[in-house]
């Protein structure tokens, strides 16, 4: 497989999609925040004196996948059509493990919207905690599954969760965790 972002003479360019056919694609990507139990337990309660920590980083992450093409040289415009982001909550290992899913109908994968929206989401988490905790750890950022285009569908090897699900399974216990 060959680099397209570069001509034969190795300059870089924006590879040309124009040809391509229009095709549904979707893409969800994941990382985690570590952080101290102290820290963990007022996110969790809603006491973090800036505010509702989960739902900054939500708006965060979808405003962050929107700006991908200003923040990533090469990457195409996208007429998103639908942006969400999600979070699971591990109380045993004070991690925070946030899911970016990016959809849209067009000729190129928004793989990189995803991937975008769940670093932007994570770093929003550290930003309104770090009066609380320097010391966070941001990782395992990486592509859970895409679908859609001439490459079909991948699926990341040991990945277990459908994009469908993502952040239900706990969603009322994030909701009601504060109350």
């Amino acid at each position: 497989m060959e680099f397209t972002h570069f001509d034969a003479e190795g300059n870089a360019r924006m590879v040309d999609v124009s040809r391509k056919q229009d095709t549904v694609r979707e893409a969800t990507a994941a990382g985690s925040i570590f952080m101290s139990s102290d820290c963990f337990e007022k996110v969790v309660s809603g006491s973090m004196a800036k505010g509702d920590v989960l739902g900054v980083a939500r708006i965060a992450g979808i405003m962050g996948a929107k700006k991908t093409s200003d923040l990533i040289p090469l990457c195409h415009i996208l007429n998103l059509t639908g942006l969400s982001v999600e979070f699971e909550l591990h109380g045993e290992t004070n991690e925070i493990r946030a899911f970016c899913t990016a959809k849209t109908t067009g000729k190129t994968g928004v793989e990189m919207e995803a991937l975008t929206g769940v670093s932007v989401t994570l770093l929003t988490i550290y930003d309104m905690c770090k009066a609380v905790d320097k010391g966070m750890k941001i990782g395992e950022i990486r592509l859970l599954r895409k679908s859609g285009g001439k490459s079909g569908l991948y699926v990341r090897p040991g990945n277990e969760r459908d994009p469908a699900e993502t952040g239900r399974d706990n969603a009322e216990s994030i909701k009601n965790r504060g109350k």
